[in-house]
């Protein structure tokens, strides 16, 4: 029998079932429901579970084990719109104690209304933890995750699209920034499919790199792509100014294998009604574009804004499911192995702090281009390596970051099964970007 519970403040207090009764109720009222004897019959069910993962009694049940264990009955019985309304409950009081505004009700709070739309799919999907992925996974539907996954992100750039329809006669430039793997190339390009009476020309920032060896370099020696500070800032606005003008421009071409700028990728020059496309980390960076007038730019913000769980209860982190992608994506395509771009996330998430949080709020649309679906693939390429890169690190106190980003991708590999076969993705897919064998020519 269950007869206390512990507290998050460290309090053990009389375990009282008819609360659970009433939330399972109050959330079933939210979608139209007011079955008391269901909400009593899922009350006894979730008590069961706890008395039988503490049957000696002498351990109590966490409130984070009860309310955990309320999700999974809902779920499990088929009441999903209760169980989604229990979820927003719960995630609304969890952001009051940490005294942030709700995001089911803000106005002005972009993130959190956005963290509230993903939440909310991902419930009505059943994908809103690693357990859940693991079951499409395992009962042979992962194609279908990977259908919903891509309908998700078609979704988000059509919004997009219909905001940016709106100002579109005055604008010049779209500014599309977010931090590194965000997707921010393939959603610029989609955005320019999107756009069929309008010729969106696509400027790529990334070759407007300095050459490596004038390159800035941190306090241990890194090479610091993630500043703004390694693009020539100069010439970039220049050319904005002449394209604006009516003028052709000749596009530098980078070479990341080289660490140089060599040669010339493309010559532009736009017509009456043409825009151009920057997708960059930096976009949202003053200086980057400080040669277009504010009321021409539309800026657009897009992050992996995952809200999926682990066995744990923790949300998945945005910056760990990027991380795998860059991984694999310079693996491939910048001669860079995954256990450099893991012992230097430190530099990508410092600029991230610096100069992307602190500008969100200049974004007018934000897209979340997070896929469950891509969390196996990482697996199959990755989960070889992180044993490794955990043996190399431990006792390197300069890498204790890079250490902990290891055993905790290590416990999300863990919890979803590996999934080797990419068949599934399409050829036009935001993940082909990272994995390879897009129909995009992404240079």
């Amino acid at each position: 029998m269950i007869t206390h519970i512990l507290k998050r403040d460290g309090r053990v207090v009389p375990f009282d079932p008819q609360k659970i009764t009433f939330a399972v109720l109050r959330a079933a009222v939210a979608v139209g429901g007011r079955d008391r004897a269901t909400a009593e019959e899922i009350t006894k069910e979730v008590v069961d579970r706890l008395a039988a993962f503490h049957p000696s009694g002498d351990q109590h049940p966490t409130v984070e084990e009860v309310q955990d264990a309320v999700e999974k009955v809902l779920i499990e019985r088929g009441h999903a719109r209760t169980a989604k309304a229990y979820i927003v409950y719960r995630y609304e009081h969890a952001l009051k104690r940490a005294g942030r505004e709700s995001l089911t009700y803000s106005s002005d709070n972009i993130p959190y209304r956005k963290l509230w739309e993903t939440l909310s799919w991902a419930v009505d999907h059943e994908c809103h933890t690693l357990a859940g992925i693991r079951d499409y996974v395992e009962a042979g539907r992962f194609a279908d995750l990977v259908d919903l996954s891509e309908a998700f992100y078609r979704e988000e750039i059509e919004a997009a699209r219909a905001t940016l329809a709106e100002r579109i006669e005055d604008v010049r430039v779209i500014i599309i920034a977010g931090p590194s793997s965000s997707g921010k190339t393939t959603t610029t390009l989609k955005i320019a499919e999107s756009m069929p009476d309008r010729r969106l020309v696509p400027l790529n920032v990334d070759n407007y790199f300095f050459d490596l060896d004038s390159h800035p370099v941190d306090t241990r020696g890194d090479y610091d792509f993630e500043t703004p500070q390694a693009l020539d800032i100069e010439l970039l606005n220049e050319h904005l100014r002449r394209l604006l003008a009516g003028d052709a421009v000749d596009v530098p071409s980078y070479n990341f294998r080289t660490g140089n700028r060599e040669g010339v990728s493309a010559t532009i020059q736009l017509g009456t009604n043409d825009v151009i496309l920057i997708d960059s980390l930096h976009g949202f960076y003053g200086p980057m574009t400080e040669s277009v007038p504010d009321e021409r730019k539309f800026r657009l913000y897009i992050e992996t804004l995952a809200q999926v769980k682990d066995e744990a209860g923790r949300f998945i982190r945005w910056t760990d499911v990027r991380m795998l992608r860059r991984m694999v994506r310079d693996m491939q395509f910048r001669n860079y192995n995954p256990e450099q771009t893991l012992r230097h996330w430190y530099l990508v998430r410092r600029a991230e702090l610096r100069y992307i949080v602190s500008r969100l709020k200049n974004a007018e649309v934000i897209v979340n281009s997070f896929m469950p679906s891509e969390l196996p693939l990482m697996k199959a390429r990755l989960q070889r390596s992180f044993p490794q890169f955990v043996e190399h690190l431990v006792g390197d106190e300069e890498k204790r970051d890079a250490l902990e980003r290891a055993r905790r991708i290590m416990e999300l590999f863990a919890q979803v099964p590996a999934v080797g076969s990419e068949d599934a993705i399409p050829g036009d897919s935001l993940l082909r970007e990272f994995i390879g064998g897009s129909v995009y020519d992404y240079h």
